[in-house]
């Protein structure tokens, strides 16, 4: 199963992005949050975000970033995690929301869920 990670310059962020996509996309596809510096403040961690990564009971993950250092962060913690992950170029919450559908299809792969959270991009406000 491909399972989802959130990752936040909040914890709180993070932990409310993954609260909605259980509620609105779907609660059985694994989703785990993580977010915020090492000392309870605002920022990203390359350690949290391996040991959410290797804590996440799939073998594939989608990984939906907020701003830039959560990009460079995630790409770190993929380089050292022994399991297959990419970063979604895609909206956290709308990404998520999107992936958390594709993710519980039996037919879901790593690329099928990235691009449901990629075509989140696409959605429109009005």
């Amino acid at each position: 199963m491909v399972g989802l990670l959130v990752v936040s310059h909040s914890a709180k962020a993070a932990e409310g992005i993954r609260d909605i996509a259980a509620e609105m996309g779907s609660a059985a596809a694994p989703v785990a949050a993580v977010g915020g510096d090492p000392e309870g403040g605002i920022g990203t961690d390359a350690t949290a975000i391996g040991e959410a990564l290797a804590a996440l009971d799939a073998d594939e993950v989608v990984v939906l970033v907020d701003l830039g250092s959560a990009v460079m962060n995630a790409d770190l913690a993929i380089e050292g995690s022994d399991k297959t992950a990419v970063v979604a170029d895609a909206p956290v919450l709308e990404g998520t929301v999107e992936a958390t559908v594709a993710a519980t299809s039996p037919k879901a792969t790593l690329e099928s869920v990235r691009e449901a959270a990629e075509r989140a991009r696409e959605t429109s406000k009005r």
